[in-house]
């Protein structure tokens, strides 16, 4: 009997990581239901600050959470002024009202935004000073408040991060606050909260989970830990967000989602991204795209880029295993079917797949490969990516 070598078997440093759980995850379909006597039994004061934005108020959420908080006997601040790609201003807006409330108790109702905006808000509350005190890991020195989030979108998954990623509001760097005081204690996945998401939204936030999934399981940072997650995270969404997509009232999906969203959020915590997200940060902040689709439409170029580095090769195949079985073993390309499927989801939803396409103008790509080279997250790309190479990334994305 003979066995053949299996290229998965984890490294050395893949073996080293440190694991103690600290959000605990409520999932089920209404199981928001659940959120007052919770809630009630974190706050001293009786006092809350929820915070959202005007898209989720509008969609009724807002008074329901509401009335499930004031059934339980707690006073409740709303500040539904949360932003897209949350800046500096907003989190200092957010502050205030909490200040003005004395508010013991957090929580975060929204997309990632809102959730970041909320974690934003519980450092400069609780720890003074501005946000970029909090850049990098570990500078809030006094404790913060407890923090429920309850996500309305399937993307981030900043539900199970203790990472706050708030943008300068004059030079529009985005920060990464991150201190594990800032994790929320619970997380609510109710798959009912995102059936009132406009179709855009529940796929840009379907792409970014998927993104990362697939860029946490070859970063250099990656472990046996966060690829336990990473692999059904993507297992999850690569199945649900076409029947989402499809048939948007499918709670089954939805819920797969959530839970695809939340896995990916806690493998991004106990690993990293890498060149797909650092490309997509300059393209947000100079055109507006939308982050979940700036990802989706960089990160197949970044798989092809990726694809000649064996361990990131390796990783793309487990990943492409778990979209088809048939497919193990094949002679087919699995980092190109990787890359292939993330098109044809783009495709799916009826979103461009180009650059070009959005409006970003081709002499940009200089400045944009500048700035790319500058995020935190190239650092961990499997491949060294350098300003020539995000230029040419660009250049493929681009189209013609």
């Amino acid at each position: 009997m003979t066995f053949e070598q299996n290229t998965s078997l984890p490294s050395l440093q893949e073996l080293n990581f440190d694991f103690k759980p600290r959000t605990r995850v409520i999932s089920g379909v209404n199981c928001v239901e659940k959120l007052g006597d919770l809630a009630r039994q974190n706050s001293r004061a009786g006092r809350v600050l929820l915070v959202t934005d005007a898209g989720v108020a509008a969609a009724g959420h807002v008074a329901r959470v509401v009335q499930l908080l004031e059934k339980a006997g707690l006073q409740v601040t709303v500040f539904d002024q949360s932003e897209q790609n949350p800046s500096t201003r907003c989190v200092n807006k957010c502050v205030e009202t909490a200040r003005a409330s004395n508010v013991d108790l957090i929580i975060g109702l929204g997309g990632g935004s809102s959730l970041d905006t909320a974690k934003g808000c519980n450092f400069i509350l609780t720890n003074g000073g501005s946000m970029k005190d909090y850049w990098g890991v570990g500078k809030a020195r006094q404790p913060m408040l407890p923090f429920i989030a309850i996500p309305t979108t399937a993307g981030t998954g900043s539900e199970m991060q203790s990472f706050a990623i708030i943008s300068d509001e004059h030079t529009h760097q985005k920060m990464a606050c991150g201190d594990s005081k800032a994790a929320a204690f619970a997380a609510f996945l109710d798959p009912s909260l995102t059936l009132s998401q406009p179709p855009m939204v529940t796929a840009c936030a379907g792409l970014d989970a998927l993104a990362h999934a697939i860029e946490t399981a070859v970063c250099k940072q990656r472990n046996a830990l966060s690829l336990m997650f990473s692999r059904e995270a993507f297992r999850l969404g690569a199945r649900a967000l076409p029947t989402v997509l499809r048939n948007p009232h499918d709670l089954v999906a939805r819920g797969q989602m959530l839970l695809a969203a939340a896995w990916a959020g806690l493998a991004i915590e106990k690993s990293m991204l890498g060149a797909a997200h650092a490309s997509a940060n300059p393209l947000t902040a100079h055109y507006n795209i939308t982050h979940g689709l700036a990802v989706a439409i960089m990160l197949p170029w970044v798989i092809r880029f990726n694809a000649n580095v064996p361990a990131a090769a390796d990783g793309y195949r487990q990943l492409a295993n778990l979209m088809d079985n048939a497919f193990l073993n094949t002679g087919d390309d699995a980092s190109e079917k990787l890359a292939g499927c993330l098109e044809e989801l783009l495709d799916l939803a009826t979103l461009p797949r180009t650059l070009k396409a959005l409006g970003v103008n081709k002499k940009d790509i200089p400045k944009l490969a500048v700035e790319a080279n500058k995020q935190w997250t190239a650092v961990f790309n499997p491949k060294s990516v350098s300003v020539s190479e995000f230029e040419k990334l660009y250049e493929s994305a681009f189209g013609y």
